[in-house]
């Protein structure tokens, strides 16, 4: 499977009037085919089906490099996967993504086939954690995103429940940044902790939900009575 024959595949699925769509709301100058999700799904799970490991991060690498909107896409859905092994490859390939992310829908799926490898091995999360003090903010973000499958066990072991004290440090160390984004971030990963441990998301807000901005902190709260 070549860089062509994956762009091909891509073009072949979009939809008439979609790229224009996209590239007015997603907002970044970069090249929109007009592929919706579902179809980049069903051809990216037929590539990790026929592709064997090396040949789906020559290709993932190939797609993000295109800069395409679509292509990056599925870049990232190429390697969403839970079990790979060995793995350290594609986890520098996602880590290597994270100073170029310039947009919330690639930022986000490449954070969610990021976290499977860091469920994978926590002990990433000290690399991911040098991702909060970066100057650029979709990196500081995407600490807080890649980080969000911690918000959602029902029984989280000890280590677990360390790991959400730690990302609530991080969130709390992001609230004076008025980003939109960034509070947009913080209450995304206190209300949906709320669902599974309100406890934690209250204590958070009890301390820090004044000085969030009024939209995140309602956001944040969202599921707390």
């Amino acid at each position: 499977m070549t860089l062509d024959d994956a762009l091909e595949a891509l073009r072949a699925a979009t939809v008439p009037g979609r790229a224009e769509g996209s590239a007015k709301y997603h907002k970044v100058d970069r090249t929109y085919l007009g592929t919706p999700n579902p179809a980049i799904n069903d051809l990216t799970r037929d590539w990790r089906r026929s592709l064997d490991l090396d040949e789906r991060l020559e290709l993932a690498n190939s797609l993000w490099a295109s800069n395409i909107h679509e292509a990056r896409v599925a870049a990232a859905k190429l390697l969403a996967q839970a079990r790979i092994r060995p793995d350290d490859q594609v986890w520098a390939l996602i880590a290597s993504w994270v100073p170029e992310f310039d947009a919330w829908a690639i930022a986000d799926h490449a954070c969610s086939a990021g976290s499977k490898r860091l469920i994978a091995d926590p002990s990433r999360l000290d690399e991911v954690e040098i991702w909060t003090h970066s100057e650029h903010m979709w990196t500081r973000r995407a600490a807080l995103v890649i980080t969000l499958p911690w918000t959602k066990q029902n029984f989280p072991r000890d280590q677990d429940l360390e790991i959400r004290d730690r990302v609530l440090g991080w969130a709390a160390s992001y609230v004076p940044d008025r980003d939109w984004f960034i509070q947009k971030a913080i209450a995304w990963w206190v209300r949906d902790l709320s669902k599974h441990d309100p406890d934690r998301s209250r204590a958070f807000l009890e301390a820090h939900g004044d000085d969030l901005k009024a939209f995140a902190r309602k956001e944040a709260g969202k599921y707390l009575r």
